[in-house]
């Protein structure tokens, strides 16, 4: 992948440098309804560029505008278990430095690890838990996102507009299948309070970067054991979608 190239191919479509850029997590594609004047570049027309396989995943870059506001949109990321490497999963997050851009917003649904909190629930993440043992560590500690006057103003956003926000810390785990009872066991005595299968590594990216970056996830199931149901996609896509009304005015705001 050559990331000048891929760049050069999406900024040339663009009428201006975007401001901020938000990448959408499974089921929450719909914020891109709220850009005026969108302009879509599906992943498959950019050379070279890897392209989503997952539902809910459309693949494909919206430019549009919020309040004036230019903004650009990965409506499909990469995961690791769909075979890609990291710096493929990455690669929207340095598309998005290399456009200009500073201020980055990952989304993703994940799984509620709290009882007293609500399927549907948006949480803002101050921190994440890398559970996917790929460098050999036996219990991974959490890493605080240094954002604090960022998730304030934010949570002030939130109550303004009377959305109902956690904040909690957010897992990572390797996925494709869901976790059992006892791992989701282990993942709040770790005091992880959302689990889902993305968005670390490019937390980390941005960060690395030197990106501004606001982690939000829309709790879409309780984790395995929580309740005695069975996990399945098709029920994140659902509750994803009934969120995205106040996902996307929380979005718009915080844009």
């Amino acid at each position: 992948m050559n990331l000048n190239f891929i760049s050069s191919c999406i900024i040339s479509k663009l009428p201006e440098q975007p401001q901020s850029a938000v990448i959408l997590g499974s089921g929450l594609g719909k914020f891109i309804d709220s850009l005026d004047k969108p302009i879509v570049i599906p992943y498959s027309e950019i050379p070279d560029y890897p392209c989503s396989t997952v539902s809910g995943h459309k693949g494909e870059w919206v430019f549009g505008y919020i309040y004036n506001k230019p903004v650009i949109c990965a409506s499909g990321r990469f995961h690791y278990y769909e075979g890609f490497n990291l710096d493929e999963i990455t690669l929207p997050i340095s598309v998005i430095h290399s456009l200009g851009c500073k201020n980055v917003i990952i989304t993703n649904a994940a799984g509620c690890l709290k009882k007293e909190w609500q399927v549907g629930d948006l949480m803002l993440i101050s921190g994440y838990l890398d559970y996917t043992f790929r460098n050999g560590t036996d219990t991974p500690p959490i890493v605080l996102l240094k954002a604090d006057q960022i998730n304030k103003k934010i949570k002030s956003i939130a109550t303004e507009l009377n959305i109902s926000l956690r904040e909690g810390i957010y897992t990572w785990a390797l996925g494709p299948t869901y976790e059992t009872p006892a791992e989701i066991q282990e993942i709040i005595s770790l005091n992880g309070n959302a689990v889902g299968m993305s968005t670390v590594p490019e937390i980390r990216k941005a960060i690395e970067l030197g990106m501004n970056v606001v982690g939000i996830s829309c709790l879409t199931n309780y984790g395995a054991g929580m309740e005695g149901s069975v996990l399945s996609h098709e029920d994140v896509l659902e509750n994803s979608n009934l969120a995205n009304k106040e996902f996307s005015r929380l979005l718009i705001e915080i844009v």
